[in-house]
């Protein structure tokens, strides 16, 4: 008797909420700091360790996952890291659940979760902690998730990944009296405008003073570069940007033609992850001397 695809398709996504619950996420990969600037990176979207039930789960299968994805900013960051700049990789994927979204933007077509009392607007665009759809393929999955589920999903990826965070940026302010968190994106190629944009939240999670400096540092490059629009930053600099308790928060986006061509590295890979090494050690240094400064007064 011959293999029949889409039986065995069915037949996975037939499984029991039970059965969904046991199967595991990744954890994320945390890479202590030990250069001597205040950076810690965060890479929350680029995760690709897909398990075969989240896959069957997905109405479009492995390709509507994919486009949820910051493709390779993971590896972009490679080289920033070998010179001891620490980072915290989400390795599950963005389908699975969202480490820039916070735990309570639940989209209810989604997560069977009960009456909410109101939804944020990236979870009515689809968008929440766990996704529900996406421009280019609809509806994501086959039927919605009990609450339970995402409460593991919680405890295996999210609340790990903002713990390393905490402690990172915890390790660089009792080390240097400061912390910079560079939360690393990739974007849509858009018709024109910057291929680099800053978001500090309006000034929230970081000083104006980082983010201008940010500014002067990608320019010089040679990147075009903006800030805030139409990406101001999400939950990772909500949460962690404390810029009046040393802590300056930036979410760095990228456009993809600057590295990609198509889905694999194009020409311009090495010069963007020079990109994200240059920002991490001048950006990192700029910092701590201006805390030294202030220090001396």
């Amino acid at each position: 008797m011959g293999v029949d695809p889409k039986r065995d398709s069915l037949r996975l996504c037939a499984a029991t909420e039970e059965q969904l619950f046991s199967m595991s996420l990744s954890p994320p990969a945390i890479h202590p700091p030990s250069a001597d600037v205040p950076v810690l990176l965060s890479v929350p979207h680029a995760g690709r360790d897909y398990p075969e039930w989240l896959i069957a789960s997905c109405k479009g299968g492995h390709g509507a996952l994919h486009a949820l994805e910051d493709p390779l900013v993971d590896e972009l960051v490679e080289g920033a890291i070998g010179m001891g700049i620490g980072a915290v990789i989400a390795r599950a994927p963005r389908g699975a659940i969202d480490c820039n979204r916070a735990e309570d933007e639940i989209d209810p077509t989604v997560v069977r979760s009960g009456p909410i009392p109101s939804l944020s607007p990236r979870a009515r665009g689809g968008l929440g902690i766990v996704p529900g759809r996406t421009a280019s393929h609809g509806t994501l999955w086959r039927q919605p998730i009990a609450r339970q589920e995402l409460e593991e999903r919680l405890e295996q990826v999210h609340r790990p990944y903002h713990r390393a965070i905490e402690d990172g940026l915890s390790q660089l302010l009792d080390e240097f009296g400061c912390a910079l968190l560079l939360d690393c994106h990739s974007m849509p190629s858009p018709e024109s405008g910057p291929e680099v944009i800053i978001g500090d939240r309006y000034g929230q999670s970081a000083g104006p003073w980082v983010t201008a400096e940010a500014v002067k540092i990608i320019a010089s490059m040679g990147f075009r570069v903006g800030v805030n629009q139409p990406f101001a930053g999400g939950h990772i600099t909500q949460r962690h940007g404390a810029p009046h308790n040393g802590f300056h928060a930036l979410q760095i986006e990228i456009d993809r033609r600057c590295y990609l061509a198509g889905h694999v590295r194009g020409s311009g890979f090495e010069r963007t992850a020079r990109l994200f090494e240059q920002l991490a050690l001048r950006l990192g240094q700029f910092v701590l001397d201006r805390r030294f400064a202030q220090a001396a007064e």
